[in-house]
């Protein structure tokens, strides 16, 4: 039938189960109580009883219709209980049952992190986790540059550096753990209204060239204050050598006042994604 709402959550029960220790007599005491024979499973010797013929309960007392002796077995599964009961037991659900079950989803050749403990699921990949390394810099410098040549731009002022893999001194990101990283900057190109704008360009250089380029052209004898352009990339590190750093290039068709504007006008940032 059709429910209004969740459906109940019914698939996963555990039932409650007591052994008995017997002797010669009909009187037993219940671990729970039960109001109707019919939500008691009673089996001795392994043979289940037919409820109110073999056995009767009122509460947690269950008399059986003739006594038994010491030599047989007994046990009692309780049926009532299994409505309250509908997770799954402690430590019942595996890895190797996790990884079966969804070895056709978009999870599959990956793995993930369940309560602390790594489940693999197949393949190298690793999704989540922390998104270190990570750093972010910027510049506290006002820094004047030379018109239409790329300028390494001065990203000395360091934010933050999860795993000491920014080097301010020259101004780049080496990543120490291979991976995916998210790699973005933005920059003030800052014209003053004085310099006549005619091309800006904002770049990410990965080991020494041009990995990724945004720019802006304009009009020649075009009078600007000033653009803050934005670039960003998922970018592949080996983890030891590879490494990237911030380019602009301002192209003015007059003027020598352009700049790129420090503080936090300008920034440079990255993290890691996800695992090599």
């Amino acid at each position: 039938m059709a429910y209004i709402g969740n459906i109940p959550a019914d698939k996963y029960q555990t039932l409650q189960k007591q052994s008995f220790t017997t002797s010669a007599t009909d009187t037993y005491t219940l671990s729970y109580a039960v109001t109707n024979p019919q939500d008691l499973a009673l089996f001795i010797n392994n043979v289940r009883q037919n409820p109110n013929d073999a056995y009767s309960v009122s509460n947690t007392t269950l008399t059986l219709s003739s006594a038994i002796t010491g030599s047989d077995t007994m046990y009692a599964v309780f049926l009532g209980r299994a409505v309250e009961t509908v997770a799954p037991a402690l430590s019942s659900v595996t890895n190797d049952m996790l990884a079966g079950s969804i070895a056709n989803s978009k999870l599959a050749n990956s793995s993930i992190t369940l309560n602390g403990s790594a489940v693999s699921l197949g393949g190298s990949a690793t999704v989540g986790g922390s998104n270190t390394p990570a750093f972010q810099a910027n510049s506290n410098t006002q820094a004047g540059v030379s018109d239409n040549t790329a300028t390494k731009v001065d990203f000395s002022n360091e934010l933050f550096d999860t795993d000491g893999c920014y080097d301010t001194s020259n101004k780049r990101f080496t990543p120490t753990t291979a991976g995916k990283y998210y790699i973005y900057s933005y920059v003030n190109f800052n014209a003053v209204g004085i310099d006549k704008f005619h091309s800006i360009h904002l770049e990410i250089y990965k080991n020494g060239s041009a990995y990724k380029t945004v720019y802006f052209d304009e009009y020649d004898n075009y009078y600007a204050y000033a653009k803050t352009p934005f670039i960003g990339a998922m970018i592949d590190f080996n983890g030891s050598s590879d490494y990237v750093e911030i380019y602009g290039t301002f192209n003015v068709t007059s003027g020598t006042t352009h700049r790129f504007t420090g503080g936090s006008e300008s920034s440079f940032g990255g993290y890691r994604i996800i695992g090599a």
